[in-house]
């Protein structure tokens, strides 16, 4: 399917918003959960799978359903296409702090490795599928698990990253040892595997985990400063705890009557 050819805006620091700019007949899809607004003229469409196989039948319209499944998404994907005579915008917000990276898939060979949930919105026409982990010990211990979101195509995909974002780029033959959270997509020809971080009191009291991420190029890499789940970790973790017998919010009891001042 030809992918549209569509402009866009990246607006704010730390809590972004894209908007995405459609010419008539042009549409783009976009993540469950993540739209803010949409102009006059642009018409919500529903579709089964990934949106990019809305003409290949049932089989493609079931292979692309399926492979968002194994991602752990939903099985439709939501369209939003321009009806309207004119220009008219809409508009993805970030699920938390972080940043947006575009990528513009013709520039980076086609396609994009990024982890499961980073898929944000993309021009009508790029493919959603998943990228296996070949290895058993990079799917168990990588941090991402076996499955990771494969975007294919030659239009414009926007992913969320936490934190500040870092582009690297790697030569034939280097190496980066990243933290297991915080790879959040890479080109086709960067391989990525594990490696355990020495010995055994550094992994044990070293405060970094047992494994890093080992990312060999070449190719290109984007990194997170922030992932969702080291920053879940640190407000659970600084959650006030209950106080007699562990009621969960009550007016005396629980984080929230902790933090309202349940007794003066």
């Amino acid at each position: 399917m030809a992918m549209d050819v569509i402009d866009y805006r990246l607006y704010g620091d730390d809590m972004q918003l894209v908007e995405l700019e459609l010419d008539p007949g042009e549409a783009a899809i976009g993540e469950a959960g993540s739209l803010m607004y949409m102009e006059d003229g642009i018409q919500m469409e529903t579709v089964f799978g990934d949106g990019s196989a809305a003409q290949g039948g049932l089989f493609g319209k079931l292979l692309g359903a399926g492979k968002r499944l194994i991602t752990g998404e939903s099985l439709f994907t939501t369209v939003y296409v321009n009806k309207g005579s004119g220009k008219r915008s809409v508009a993805f917000a970030a699920p938390y702090t972080g940043k947006i990276i575009p990528f513009d898939l013709q520039q980076h060979g086609g396609t994009i490795i990024c982890q499961k949930d980073a898929f944000l919105c993309a021009a009508r026409g790029v493919s959603l599928g998943i990228a296996f982990q070949r290895r058993l010990g990079t799917g168990f211990f990588g941090g991402e698990g076996f499955i990771m979101q494969k975007l294919d195509g030659d239009g414009l995909a926007f992913c969320h990253s936490g934190g500040t974002v870092l582009q690297r780029t790697l030569a034939a033959g280097e190496l980066l040892r990243v933290d297991t959270g915080c790879v959040v997509a890479y080109t086709r020809g960067v391989d990525f595997d594990i490696e355990f971080v020495g010995g055994i009191k550094t992994a044990l009291f070293g405060g970094e985990g047992l494994f890093f991420a080992v990312l060999r190029g070449p190719g290109t890499v984007w990194l997170q400063s922030l992932p969702f789940a080291r920053l879940a970790s640190r407000v659970f973790a600084a959650a006030p705890a209950s106080r007699g017998g562990g009621g969960s919010g009550g007016e005396e009891g629980g984080p929230l009557g902790t933090l309202f001042g349940g007794r003066d």
